[in-house]
C-alpha cells in the first residue's frame, strides 16, 4: 500500500501525493504521458539511493519497505524489470541466476540450491520463456537483443517467484513474436498470492495480459482508476481531457 507519497530527485518534486493499492491476485497496470512519474515510482519501490522520499508511507506484507535495502526488499517478495537492463560481464546468466537464487534462500533462512539441483529447477522456467539452455553460459544481457533482454528478465521474475513484480515498459523494444513470449511467460506466473504493477504507454501488452484496473499517473499523482476499458480511450484520445488534481488533493 502506497500512501500519499512524495519523491524528490535533486531538490525536484516528482511524486507529489501518490497513493495506490496493489491486492494479491490481481494486476494493475500504470499508464500516464512522459514526466508522469512512472519509472520514478518504480525505482523507488525497488529501492533506488538517488530518490528522496520526503513524505508518506509504502507498506508491504506489515512491513515499512522505505525501511528496507534493495536486496531486503528482494528477499521479502519484491521484483522490478528494468526497462534497460544493464550488461553484466565476466557473469554467465547461470552464474547469475544461481546466485540470486541462492542468496534469496539464505536471507530466508532454506538451504541452497547445488549446481544440479539449480539446473533441474531451471528446466520448467526455461520451457516457459523459449529459452534454450545454451543460452544461460552466456554474459548477461552482453549481446542481447531488445526481445532477448526482456526475456531474461522475466526469466529472473521466475526463478525468484515474486509476490510482487514491478514491470517498467517491459513491452519496450518488443516484436510480436517477443511480446507474445513475454507476455505468456508473465501471465503463468501468476496465482492467487502474486500481483502485478506494469508501467506502459501502449495497449498491445495489456491485451495479452488483460488488467484488472488501470491507474493513470499525471503530475506525480494517480488522477484517475478505471477498468481495462480506459486503455481503449487513451489509445484514441490521450492524456488530455483528463483533469489533473488541484494543489492539495489526495492522487
Amino acid at each position: 500500500m502506497i500512501e500519499d507519497l512524495h519523491v524528490s530527485v535533486e531538490g525536484k518534486e516528482i511524486l507529489k501525493g501518490l497513493s495506490l493499492t496493489v491486492f494479491p491476485g490481481s494486476i494493475h497496470a500504470v499508464m500516464g504521458p512522459n514526466g508522469a512519474g512512472k519509472s520514478t515510482l518504480a525505482k523507488v519501490l525497488a529501492g533506488h539511493p538517488s530518490y528522496e522520499v520526503t513524505r508518506g508511507s509504502i507498506t508491504f506484507k506489515g512491513q515499512d519497505l522505505l525501511s528496507l535495502q534493495p536486496e531486503e526488499r528482494v528477499h521479502l517478495g519484491l521484483f522490478m524489470s528494468f526497462q534497460y537492463p544493464i550488461e553484466i560481464g565476466g557473469c554467465t546468466q547461470f552464474e547469475f541466476l544461481w546466485v540470486a537464487k541462492n542468496a534469496q534462500r539464505k536471507a530466508r533462512g532454506e538451504e541452497a540450491l547445488s549446481e544440479e539441483a539449480f539446473r533441474e529447477f531451471l528446466k520448467d522456467k526455461l520451457k516457459l520463456m523459449q529459452i534454450k539452455e545454451e543460452f544461460l553460459e552466456r554474459e548477461v544481457n552482453s549481446g542481447f537483443s531488445g526481445g532477448e533482454k526482456k526475456r531474461h528478465e522475466i526469466l529472473q521474475m521466475a526463478v525468484l517467484e515474486p509476490e510482487v513484480a514491478i514491470l517498467d515498459e517491459t513491452d519496450s523494444g518488443l516484436d510480436i513474436d517477443a511480446m507474445r513470449i513475454v507476455a505468456e511467460g508473465i501471465k503463468q506466473q501468476m496465482s492467487p498470492d502474486k500481483a502485478l504493477l506494469v508501467i506502459t504507454h501502449y495497449q498491445r501488452l495489456l491485451d495479452y495480459l488483460e488488467p484488472d484496473l488501470v491507474h493513470v499517473m499525471m503530475e506525480g499523482k494517480v488522477v484517475k482508476t478505471a477498468e481495462p476499458s480506459l486503455v481503449t480511450i487513451l489509445e484514441k484520445q490521450g492524456y488530455d481531457w483528463l483533469v489533473l488534481p488541484t494543489e492539495g488533493g489526495r492522487g
